[in-house]
């Protein structure tokens, strides 16, 4: 589906929050396509879950712009809200009611003509396989049921954008492959526009057509997954030996050579090709790793840190808002 001449989805122009003296999000430009599936990469507390709930009317900015559907996150909240579906990072589906009773709730807060409703609730349940469990109380759903029942949830009024606050967290490798495979099949069936965020590399890399990169509460890099990752500049060959970095300098395809570890990282251009020569610097080589770039070295390299793979932290508004849904 070529979207390039359509209006944008979500446009954003400076938009910032701070809380107190802390600037959560600064000033950060961005423009997402109609039909793009956009992830978000960023440690807990770096400001992505805090940009995302601008953009969902949760959180009112302290400056800037942004349009979503192409309406304003501020004055009409409203026109955003009947326009985009959430899913929570924190489970917030009723676990007393069965799947069906979840979808007929939420159809109902969000005006889905009531006639309407039995049928799409057939279908939604349908498309991520709820079908044959549908009258069961989701009390006794597995955790990637529970997932897939929050993202039937979160399309049941159709919404032209889909935001996914970390889909995947805490599921095991099948679960997670079936939500990866839902997602894949709802932009190709429906063109939705899906935000994702996301603490998982391979998932970024798996789904997203483009990535940005937030550290600090700005984006610090931008492209595709492919173009993120030549930037990072080859393969990289991790060593321990008997030598530090200055004894592959003047080697034109070692484009860095940096102590790490207690050993040294190298970034290599085809690697394979020239490992022998750089073992040959090497007098006494004790561990050697070579490997091609991921998402998370491009991180490492912008960032100048690893991603966290944690829970809670400072930048959980998602987490906060859903508990408290379930607690009214």
């Amino acid at each position: 589906m070529d979207m390039s001449s359509s209006a944008p989805a979500i446009e954003t122009a400076g938009l910032t929050k701070r809380f107190g003296d802390l600037t959560a999000v600064d000033r950060i430009d961005l423009s997402i396509r109609e039909g793009e599936v956009f992830a978000l990469l960023g440690p807990n507390g770096a400001g992505k879950t805090t940009f995302i709930s601008m953009l969902c009317t949760l959180v009112r900015p302290s400056a800037g712009t942004a349009r979503v559907a192409g309406r304003d996150i501020v004055s009409e909240g409203l026109a955003v809200r009947r326009n985009i579906g959430i899913v929570f990072q924190e489970p917030s589906v009723d676990d007393l009611l069965t799947g069906r009773e979840n979808l007929q709730l939420h159809s109902m807060l969000y005006g889905v003509p009531r006639r309407e409703i039995p049928g799409r609730i057939d279908r939604m349940l349908a498309t991520v396989g709820l079908g044959e469990r549908a009258d069961d109380r989701v009390r006794a759903y597995s955790g990637g049921m529970r997932r897939r029942l929050e993202i039937a949830r979160g399309l049941i009024h159709e919404p032209r954008i889909l935001f996914l606050d970390e889909p995947t967290l805490g599921l095991d490798p099948a679960s997670r492959q079936a939500v990866w495979g839902y997602i894949r099949d709802l932009r190709r069936r429906a063109g939705t526009t899906i935000i994702l965020t996301t603490h998982y590399m391979e998932e970024a890399d798996s789904l997203s057509e483009r990535v940005a990169i937030i550290d600090r509460g700005r984006i610090v890099e931008l492209g595709t997954p492919d173009e993120l990752k030549r930037k990072v500049g080859g393969d990289l060959v991790r060593l321990r030996c008997g030598v530090g970095p200055e004894a592959f300098s003047g080697l034109d395809y070692v484009k860095e050579a940096v102590r790490e570890d207690g050993g040294l990282r190298l970034t290599v251009a085809d690697a394979p090709r020239h490992l022998k020569a750089l073992l040959d610097r090497c007098p006494e080589v004790e561990e050697v790793q070579v490997r091609r770039v991921t998402l998370e070295d491009v991180f490492l390299k912008f960032t100048g840190r690893q991603m966290r793979d944690e829970e809670g932290g400072a930048d959980s508004i998602f987490q906060r808002i859903a508990v408290s849904h379930n607690r009214r």
